[in-house]
């Protein structure tokens, strides 16, 4: 497509738009200049209700805007076909519908492991493309696990894939902000091990979440299958894509993850040891020079700058740096060159953007570009 302008926007549909997730979704693409919301999907409880009526309690920043409150939530239930389903009926506004209702070509999923175990191949099967947040898939062989700065190319996965449509997933929230720092010294310099202690928000449990009285006053140092994705899915995103699958990298991750009382911004304090001798100033320029593929092709979501870097020393911090250039970059801070590791630093992230809805759109922009969909 080369970015050129839309004559029309395109469908999705949002797979569990009522729960936090889903709704940065929502938020995130009612001004999307490339897609628009053609479907809201949710569990049995919600079907039938309007929006509105279906969230529990609104997390936007801004009221819903009311043709989206309005509209009806339907079954997570994909139709035959996503484009001609087996019967039509028309909405008040004269545009055809599926039978079901979800009459898109793209469906973002902010499903729950065990529903998106039961929904999203159903959907792929039956010829849409699932962009997904949820974890079942990210490790499977043929499926992408996504960040566009890094590996555009695991898109081509794709073809090696059995459905009708198809799957791309993104990372967990923690190990985006820590790739993304990683990319640019891996590149340039080489890594041997990290290891990475993540001090992650309560919005990352969903709503509603932690209990008061277990946060209040207190840090949580276990999040159940958090250590393992940290520790893995960077061998998976670093990897090499070999025609028909990904050789994995080898780098070398040991991860501690932790709850903490903040509302957005997962915080990640890294240790490195680099492959060769390297100065801080090349390291920084290394972060502060860094762009690929998302802002050659100004996507719609992309940062302008994918890392930013503050030689303040009480900087990043959650509440100040987490929405940076539309919540989709990156803020490092306080390297410092130590003889145990080679170099530590602090990276943040805006878990609920950059790390789940905002990456998963800006996966399905890149796929649009490049002819995915």
């Amino acid at each position: 497509m080369k970015n050129k302008k839309l004559k029309k926007k395109i469908p999705v549909g949002i797979l569990g738009a009522t729960g936090m997730v889903g709704q940065k979704f929502v938020e995130l693409l009612i001004n999307h200049p490339w897609f628009e919301i053609a479907a809201l999907m949710a569990s049995e409880k919600s079907v039938g209700k309007k929006y509105r009526e279906a969230v529990t309690m609104w997390q936007g920043s801004e009221p819903i805007p009311s043709h989206v409150a309005d509209m009806e939530v339907r079954a997570c239930k994909p139709d035959i076909n996503p484009v001609r389903g087996p019967r039509f009926k028309r909405d008040r506004n004269q545009r055809f519908l599926t039978s079901n209702g979800v009459n898109c070509k793209i469906v973002f999923s902010a499903l729950d492991p065990i529903a998106a175990q039961e929904f999203e191949e159903d959907f792929a099967h039956a010829g849409y493309n699932v962009v997904s947040n949820a974890r079942i898939h990210r490790m499977d062989d043929n499926v992408p696990l996504l960040v566009p700065e890094i590996n555009p190319d695991h898109l081509e996965l794709i073809k090696t894939q059995s459905y009708k449509g198809c799957i791309v997933t993104n990372p967990n929230c923690s190990t985006i902000g820590l790739v993304i720092a990683l990319k640019p010294l891996l590149d340039n310099f080489g890594i041997e091990k990290v290891n990475v202690v993540t001090l992650q928000a309560l919005s990352g449990a969903g709503y509603p979440g932690v209990a008061s009285l277990d946060i209040v006053d207190n840090v949580i140092p276990f999040i159940s299958g958090e250590e393992d994705k940290v520790e893995n899915e960077p061998q998976k995103i670093f990897g090499s894509y070999a025609g028909s699958k990904i050789e994995y990298n080898d780098i070398a991750i040991s991860a501690q993850c932790n709850r903490v009382g903040v509302r957005h911004g997962h915080l990640e304090c890294v240790n490195l040891k680099l492959k060769q001798r390297v100065r801080e100033k090349d390291i920084i320029h290394a972060w502060r020079t860094f762009s690929s593929e998302p802002q050659e092709l100004n996507l719609p979501l992309a940062p302008q700058h994918p890392v930013y870097y503050f030689d303040n020393d009480y900087l990043p911090q959650p509440k100040y740096q987490r929405d940076f250039d539309k919540g989709m970059a990156v803020s490092i801070g306080r390297l410092q060159n130590k003889h145990v590791f080679d170099y530590k630093f602090v990276v943040l992230s805006h878990n609920l953007v950059r790390g789940a809805a905002g990456g998963a759109i800006l996966n399905a922009e890149l796929m649009v570009e490049k002819g995915y969909v």
